[in-house]
C-alpha cells in the first residue's frame, strides 16, 4: 500500500467541519491559504464597530478633529511597523506564534505568549461584544421600542457571545468565511456612514485644547494628545499574539515580503474604521455633547442619537457583522493556545473556556465598573506587555537568520523535556529577562491621563513614555544578553548567528517528561 505524499493538496474541508488541529504543525498538504488571506482576516478583525469605539477616545480625551486624526494616523502607522514582522512566524513554522516564541523565551517561557493572548483575547471580545451589543438594543429601541433595561442589554450580551463562540469552535476556515464577508459588507456601510453623517460633519471642531483655554488645559494637550495615540496604537499591537494562529495556513515558501507587506496593509486599511469613530465622534461632541462627557462617556448612543432614522438598521447590521469579526479573531487564537496550556482540554474545549471567562468579564466591566476605565487600562496593559515581547521575538528571528527546529518547537505541547531550546530547566532567562523588564517599566512609566497613571508616570511631566522606554530597553537589554552570555550554537541553522556570538554546548535529548500520579 502507498501512502499520498506529504505535498498533495488535501481536499477542502467542510466550512461546518469543526477544525482538527491544535497548535500542532499545520502539514504542508493543508496549507493552502495566502498573503490576501492573512490581509482579510486582520483586517476584517479590526474593520469593526469595535475599532470605531477606539477611533472616538481622541475626542473623549478632548483633542480636535485635526489633532485626534493626526494622533490616529502616528497610533495606526507605528503599530502597524510594529506588528508586521510578527507575520513571519506562521508560515516558517507552521504554528502559531507563541509557539514559535519558544525559541527565544525557551519550552517553559512559551506561556508568556499564552497569557499575552488571553489578556488580549479578553479586552477585544470584550469591546467586540459590548459596543455590538449596546448598538444593537439601541436601534432596537430606536426602531421597535425595545426597552432599554440591563436585561435587554444581558440578553443582547450573552446571545452575541454565543455567536461568536460558535464560531470559534468551528475554526480558522469558518472565521475565513465570516471574514470575507465581513471585509466587504463593513466597508460599504462604512461608506454608507459617510453618506449619513456627511452633511454635519465640520472638520473645524475644535475640541477642549484651543487658544482660550486656561494654563492647566493647555498642559494636559500632549499627556492628551499621546494618550491618544497610544489606545490607536493597541489595535494593531493587539494582533502580535494572533498573526501566527492565521498564518500559519500559508506555506513556508510564500515570499515573506508579501506575508509581512498583507499585515503592514492590513492595519493602514483601519484607517477606514478608525476615521469613521473620530469624525463620527467629533459629530455627537457638537450636536450631542452629553455622550461625550469624560465623567460618563456613551459612543454608541451619541451614534444613534445623530444617526438619520434610515441609517440605524444598517447599524446595527454593521455592530453585528463588524463584531463577530472582531470576536471570532480575538477568541479563536487564545482557545488555540490554551489547548496545548492545559493538556485536558481540547481546542474546542479551551476555546469554550476562555469564552466563559471573557463573558464574565463583559458582565462585570459593563454593569460593575467604570467601562472606558476598563478598555483603557487593557489597552495599556496589551501595548506595555506585548510590544517587548515582540522585540524578543523579531530581533531573535533576525539573530536565527529564520531558522527553527519544528521538532523542537513542540516540546512543551507534547509534554516532553529537552531539545535545542530547552536553555535551563526549559527557560531561556535571557529574552525572559528582556522581555519582563522592559514590560515592567512600561506599566510603571505609562501616563493616560484620567485613565491609567503609572507609579512612575509623572517623571516625564505628565507624557507617556512608556512605549518607547519598553521598545528601547527590550532591543538593547536582549541584544547586550545575548552579547554577554552567548546562547548554544544548536539553537541557531546551518548558517550560524547573526549578530550575535554562540557557544558549544551538548543539546539535552527530548525525552518524555515525569508523569505526575494522584491518589
Amino acid at each position: 500500500m502507498t501512502s499520498q505524499p506529504t505535498d498533495s493538496p488535501a481536499p477542502a474541508p467542510s466550512l461546518t467541519e469543526v477544525e482538527p488541529y491544535g497548535v500542532e504543525r499545520i502539514p504542508d498538504a493543508e496549507r493552502t491559504a495566502t498573503p490576501f488571506d492573512l490581509f482579510r482576516v486582520a483586517f476584517g478583525g479590526a474593520n469593526t464597530f469595535s475599532t470605531c469605539v477606539l477611533g472616538a477616545f481622541p475626542i473623549l480625551f478632548g483633542l480636535s478633529f485635526w489633532q485626534g486624526l493626526a494622533a490616529t494616523v502616528l497610533g495606526v502607522l507605528a503599530g502597524a511597523l510594529i506588528l508586521c514582522p510578527m507575520a513571519v512566524f506562521g508560515p516558517a513554522n507552521g504554528t502559531n506564534n507563541a509557539v514559535s516564541s519558544s525559541a527565544h523565551l525557551g519550552v517553559h517561557g512559551r506561556v508568556v505568549g499564552s497569557f499575552l493572548s488571553l489578556l488580549t483575547a479578553v479586552a477585544f471580545f470584550s469591546i467586540s461584544v459590548w459596543s455590538s451589543g449596546d448598538a444593537l438594543v439601541g436601534g432596537a429601541h430606536r426602531l421597535f421600542g425595545l426597552g432599554r433595561g440591563t436585561l435587554s442589554y444581558v440578553v443582547a450580551y450573552a446571545l452575541f457571545a454565543g455567536l461568536v463562540l460558535a464560531v470559534c469552535v468551528y475554526g480558522f476556515r469558518f472565521m475565513l468565511f465570516v471574514n470575507k464577508i465581513a471585509v466587504t459588507s463593513a466597508t460599504v456601510l462604512f461608506l454608507l456612514g459617510a453618506v449619513a453623517f456627511g452633511g454635519d460633519f465640520d472638520p473645524s471642531y475644535a475640541g477642549t485644547f484651543t487658544a482660550s483655554a486656561d494654563a492647566a488645559t493647555q498642559a494636559m494637550f500632549w499627556p492628551s494628545f499621546i494618550g491618544a495615540a497610544l489606545i490607536v496604537l493597541s489595535n494593531p499591537v493587539s494582533f502580535g499574539a494572533f498573526l501566527g494562529d492565521w498564518s500559519r495556513y500559508i506555506p513556508a515558501d510564500a515570499p515573506r515580503r508579501r506575508v509581512v507587506g498583507a499585515a503592514f496593509l492590513s492595519q493602514l486599511a483601519t484607517l477606514l474604521p478608525f476615521v469613521f469613530g473620530l469624525a463620527t465622534a467629533s459629530i455627537i461632541a457638537t450636536k450631542a455633547p452629553k455622550y461625550v462627557d469624560p465623567a460618563a462617556p456613551d459612543f454608541v448612543g451619541g451614534l444613534l442619537a445623530i444617526s438619520p432614522s434610515w441609517f440605524f438598521l444598517p447599524v446595527c447590521l454593521l455592530a453585528l457583522i463588524g463584531g463577530m469579526s472582531t470576536g471570532t479573531t480575538a477568541l479563536y487564537g487564545t482557545g488555540l493556545d490554551f489547548s496545548s496550556v492545559f493538556p485536558r482540554l481540547s481546542r474546542v474545549r479551551a476555546t469554550l473556556l476562555v469564552g466563559v471567562v471573557s463573558i464574565a468579564f463583559i458582565f462585570v466591566g459593563r454593569f460593575a465598573l467604570d467601562l472606558v476605565q476598563s478598555i483603557s487600562t487593557f489597552a495599556t496593559m496589551i501595548i506595555t506587555c506585548t510590544t517587548p515581547w515582540m522585540v524578543v521575538m523579531i530581533l531573535g528571528f533576525f539573530t536565527r537568520r529564520g531558522w527553527y527546529d519544528p521538532d523542537a518547537l513542540q516540546v512543551f505541547n507534547r509534554r516532553q523535556r529537552g531539545g535545542r531550546y530547552w536553555f535551563t530547566h526549559g527557560w531561556n532567562w535571557r529574552g525572559m529577562t528582556a522581555w519582563w523588564v522592559s514590560a515592567l517599566l512600561g506599566v510603571l512609566f505609562t501616563d493616560i491621563p484620567g485613565q491609567f497613571v503609572g507609579p512612575l508616570g509623572d517623571l516625564a511631566n505628565g507624557v507617556d513614555i512608556s512605549l518607547p522606554l519598553s521598545l528601547a530597553v527590550a532591543a538593547v537589554l536582549y541584544l547586550a544578553l545575548l552579547w554577554l552570555f552567548p546562547e548554544p550554537r544548536a539553537a541557531y541553522g546551518p548558517q550560524g548567528a547573526r549578530w550575535v556570538p554562540t557557544k558549544e554546548a551538548p543539546v539535552p535529548p527530548i525525552t518524555e517528561a515525569p508523569t505526575l500520579t494522584t491518589v
